[in-house]
């Protein structure tokens, strides 16, 4: 059971509750999960890399050990979805997706495409670090978001 103080300053949770900006906006959303896309806090803001994607549970939960049976399925399952989305709009050549949790005690699982021509040594958690990877500001995050949406919305399950 969650107390006011574990969610009071949780990253996450603030998102959830409207008092941090979501880049891009919701790319998926139901009663046990949300989908966003990631801009770091930390270095130019237009210099992100596009189509690192959040799945973050909305009860507030520390990591994979403690979701509930259903809340598992459904990160399984978005998680396919979000890969299948990121080849099919981004072209993204594979998705990795990670647990890391160290920073923020809310369980998050990153959906991280790697594009075509990344050198083997940026594939992995340093796929990111990957200098001619595809980045952008705001304005490619919404639109980024936009086709993964729609994309989510026509896709046969």
């Amino acid at each position: 059971m969650e107390t006011q103080d574990e969610t009071a300053n949780c990253f996450i949770c603030r998102k959830h509750r409207g008092e941090l900006p979501i880049p891009g906006g919701l790319i998926y959303e139901d009663d046990l999960l949300v989908a966003c896309h990631v801009q770091f806090l930390e270095g130019d803001p237009n210099d992100t890399y596009l189509g690192y994607l959040m799945i973050e549970t909305k009860r507030h939960t520390p990591g994979l050990a403690e979701l509930t049976t259903e809340e598992a399925r459904s990160i399984g399952l978005l998680a396919s979805r979000l890969a299948r989305a990121l080849k099919a709009s981004e072209g993204a050549e594979h998705i990795y997706q990670f647990v890391l949790g160290h920073h923020v005690p809310h369980l998050h699982v990153q959906i991280v495409p790697r594009y075509r021509g990344a050198p083997r040594q940026y594939w992995g958690v340093h796929v990111d670090e990957w200098p001619e990877a595809p980045r952008g500001g705001l304005p490619e995050i919404e639109a980024l978001c936009e086709r993964l949406r729609h994309y989510l919305q026509n896709e046969a399950l």
